[in-house]
């Protein structure tokens, strides 16, 4: 599925009569989705992969029959009709899937057993909530109504980078958003903490602000109504294969588009001439030369460690020197223990809740940012994710970056230790929900911040970098608008990924596509896509992930990664 790429990767010169050559830092689905489009508009890729699986932060690893699910909770684009899909079927992504979609985002319960379910559908939810709180008929009725118009609203530029739009695109933007200009604007600009604590009712004031599984913090109206109303038309669900297969079934659209990968391939330095970027330099000496480089990875290690800080301007100093240090600017990161269940679990339940734990059960997370633990029924969403008979969940909480990195760095044992502390709390919950359920665990399997930073480079172990609606926001948009992903006093070199294009899956793909298209008019090439023909390809089956690592050698019953 991969290979060290032609050997002319290894020459200054490119082949007379050879389309122009492109290397791409980072197999994920940034990087991917890169190498896609630019193999479509007619230039040679090569991407290149420190790790051994493609997809980043989308990805999941096995552990005794079972597949732990990393990434994926939602998707946007799952449904027919919008930008979001077309750019999903341009990569191969959803090749021969179903989806799953569920008629309720999340639930919300406290430690006393009161639980608000939040359904897609307005009237149901509004008669649900109404039912919890008569006494919230305003807030509850403002929100919904609100629910219904964005249920109304197609709004998914992902296909050309803003500089780029011609005037029909930008007046097709125009149509969609000067109509429901007011509620947007409303809506963007209204806190959901704000907007929370108007309720009379403190489980639905706690509720709210957990509908996105945990509290983000920060966030308006917006993006809650947005996200709720593409899962209520199906647009916002969950692909056979969960996160490995969408970085796979990529990867195989890539590799089918004639692109070639790299693993085990880390980048050590990008190599500069005349204020150019001429190709990079891996660990182990290897110099691979193109036309154009673009990094795909985490963008403080691309800046300051690949570049070695030569390339900056105001507007990566305000990111990287101030903003990234800043708190709440980065999406916290989190702590992931799976548990392999015989059996079934949680029948009849939602597939997600958030359990808002007392001071004591929080005390007893280590590094825990809040007083909540979200258990989501993974073996519900994909087949293939359990054993026969098996079941798998994932429990999730935000946790401290800083916290797990001091200790995996000053004793190994302690921070084994917490982890297993975490696995122990698992089991102590989810047997307190269902008595007699700890005897049919086989197994929890816990990764924290530092594993993710380890398999994966992103700064502070952040899954989603820049927090949307964040002092960061308006910076990275600028980076994708005004400076067209690129750095200043450096040619030849882009950014992709979501340290330019914000958090989420659809932007970084996007910003694969606007990369593209920008280097293209570098490049004299013409930027094509066109869908995938999924008609060809087999139905997804687990299989088509390949061999799996573990992410840790020192447990086999409890408490993976490192």
């Amino acid at each position: 599925m991969a290979d060290d790429g032609p050997t002319d990767w290894n020459s200054r010169e490119r082949t007379p009569g050879t389309p122009p050559r492109v290397l791409v830092i980072g197999a994920g689905v940034a990087g991917l989705s890169t190498g896609c489009y630019a193999q479509m508009s007619g230039a040679r890729t090569h991407i290149l992969e420190k790790h051994v699986l493609p997809g980043g932060c989308c990805t999941a690893w096995s552990r005794d029959g079972y597949l732990f699910d990393y990434c994926i909770e939602w998707l946007i684009g799952t449904a027919p009709g919008n930008d979001a899909h077309q750019v999903w079927r341009e990569l191969g992504a959803f090749d021969g899937k179903t989806m799953t979609n569920f008629d309720l985002f999340n639930k919300v319960e406290d430690a006393s057993g009161r639980s608000v379910t939040f359904y897609n559908d307005p009237d149901r939810l509004e008669a649900h909530l109404l039912e919890i709180s008569p006494l919230d008929s305003a807030p509850i009725r403002t929100f919904t109504r609100d629910l219904r118009r964005f249920t109304t609203i197609d709004l998914y530029p992902f296909l050309t980078a803003p500089p780029l739009r011609t005037v029909r695109e930008r007046a097709a933007l125009l149509r969609t958003l000067l109509p429901a200009f007011r509620l947007f604007w409303r809506t963007a600009t209204t806190p959901m903490h704000t907007f929370a604590d108007t309720f009379h009712d403190p489980l639905l004031r706690q509720a709210f602000r957990n509908i996105f599984f945990q509290d983000p913090e920060g966030f308006p109206l917006l993006p809650y109504l947005f996200n709720m109303a593409a899962a209520h038309h199906g647009n916002a669900g969950f692909p056979q294969g969960g996160s490995l297969g969408l970085a796979r079934s990529i990867e195989e659209r890539y590799l089918g588009l004639g692109g070639t990968v790299t693993y085990r391939a880390r980048a050590e330095k990008i190599l500069v001439e005349n204020g150019r970027a001429i190709g990079v330099e891996l660990r182990n000496g290897r110099r691979c030369y193109a036309e154009h480089i673009v990094s795909a990875c985490d963008g403080h290690t691309t800046v300051y460690g690949l570049l070695g800080g030569r390339y900056t301007g105001p507007r990566i100093e305000k990111l990287y020197t101030d903003l990234i240090e800043r708190p709440g600017t980065l999406f916290p990161a989190v702590v992931s223990a799976f548990a392999g269940i015989r059996g079934p679990f949680g029948e009849g339940e939602a597939h997600s809740t958030t359990h808002l734990l007392s001071a004591e059960d929080a005390a007893e997370l280590p590094g825990a940012l809040q007083n909540s633990l979200v258990v989501q029924v993974r073996s519900r969403y994909s087949d293939g994710f359990a054993p026969p008979g098996h079941s798998v969940v994932h429990c999730t909480y935000f946790s401290d970056y800083a916290y797990w990195k001091e200790l995996r760095t000053r004793d190994r044992k302690e921070y084994r230790l917490r982890k297993r502390q975490v696995a122990a709390f698992v089991r102590r919950f989810l047997e307190r929900r269902d008595p007699g359920l700890a005897g049919r665990i086989e197994l929890v399997d816990v990764a924290s911040p530092a594993t993710t930073h380890r398999y994966t480079g992103n700064h502070d172990g952040s899954i989603l970098a820049w927090k949307a609606f964040s002092d960061a926001d308006d910076v990275a948009s600028q980076l994708v608008g005004k400076d067209r992903m690129r750095l200043p006093g450096l040619s030849g070199f882009s950014m992709a990924g979501q340290w330019v294009g914000m958090g989420g899956l659809i932007r970084a793909a996007s910003t694969g596509r606007f990369a593209t298209q920008y280097l293209c008019r570098e490049l004299g090439l013409a930027f094509r896509a066109w869908e995938s023909d999924g008609t060809l390809t087999e139905p997804w089956h687990p299989g088509k992930l390949g061999h799996l690592p573990q992410l840790d050698r020192w447990s086999a019953r409890e408490g993976t990664g490192s």
